[in-house]
């Protein structure tokens, strides 16, 4: 079980730490413990009581209302506003429910009906990359437990995995080929294969290698196959000389490949790119560069 600041509860469900302190002493919403140092602190139940009341009092529901609800009223609740097709916020928040939770039931209730409503794209895009970037503020404040983030992870993943597997391999004249991977130390590889899932819709042949690729690995791999486009992503928080130098080194293992770059990293290059490379932002930036192939 978690311990969590009350600047953690904020950043989570996104009501203001001086709100959820008038909600504990006029509603005894939740109950915070204290360390041996006064220091006050709060743990998974109070993290999911907060984060069902946020959802509800969002909807339109008065706290004063919410606090007098049975924990099968609130559920009922929520459960159809998660069906909804347009409270994302809701969804979003009881995905992370179901991560607190390991709840795969809820995750497949939740995900599946995003995919119902607004098709398997929209879902990802819409639904689960807001999702995950929540959770990326979790690990930034050191709140998450890695288990609960690789349980649900894994869940998308499997999800990803069988949408690329349903796609024909029906390439034709146009058909380019992608070599896609994560360099050494990159583990979070769920943006990457849904990279993937998009080449392949667009009918180019991808080779995916995954996460944590050492750099001599691709520079035999320049030798043995003709690669039209490179697509890695960089996350990890390291100096912008060590990027720089990846970059440039894989420029030059390439010469003859465009190279996509994405990943939180690349949001903060501040010097000159090798002529064949190329930033991009999103997956609406990669499916503009995936259209102007021909």
């Amino acid at each position: 079980m978690a311990n969590y600041t009350i600047k953690d509860l904020e950043n989570f469900t996104g009501i203001k730490a001086h709100t959820i302190r008038i909600w504990e002493k006029r509603y005894s919403l939740i109950d915070p413990k204290r360390t041996s140092t006064n220091i006050r602190y709060y743990n998974d139940e109070d993290l999911k009581r907060l984060l069902n009341v946020s959802i509800l009092n969002r909807s339109g529901v008065k706290i004063s209302s919410i606090v007098n609800f049975s924990d099968e009223t609130i559920s009922e609740r929520i459960l159809n506003l998660s069906h909804s097709k347009s409270d994302i916020e809701a969804q979003v928040e009881g995905l992370i429910l179901a991560m607190i939770d390991l709840d795969e039931s809820k995750f497949e209730k939740i995900f599946n009906t995003a995919v119902i409503n607004m098709g398997f794209e929209e879902a990802i895009h819409k639904l689960m990359y807001p999702f995950f970037e929540k959770i990326g503020i979790l690990w930034q404040i050191g709140a998450i437990n890695p288990a609960q983030e690789h349980f649900i992870s894994n869940l998308l993943r499997q999800k990803l995995i069988v949408a690329i597997d349903g796609i024909s391999n029906s390439l034709n004249g146009n058909s380019k080929s992608f070599l896609l991977f994560l360099p050494e130390g990159e583990h979070h590889e769920l943006g990457l294969i849904y990279y993937h899932y998009i080449i392949r819709k667009h009918k180019h042949k991808v080779y995916y290698l995954g996460e944590t690729l050492p750099m001599e690995g691709l520079k035999e791999i320049s030798t043995l196959k003709n690669i039209h486009y490179i697509v890695t992503s960089i996350t990890t928080a390291i100096p912008l000389s060590e990027v720089q130098a990846y970059i440039h080194t894989l420029s030059d293992y390439f010469k003859k490949s465009t190279i996509f770059l994405t990943g939180f990293m690349v949001k903060n290059i501040n010097f000159p790119l090798p002529p064949n490379t190329f930033l991009i932002e999103d997956v609406n930036k990669l499916k503009e560069e995936l259209d102007k192939i021909v």
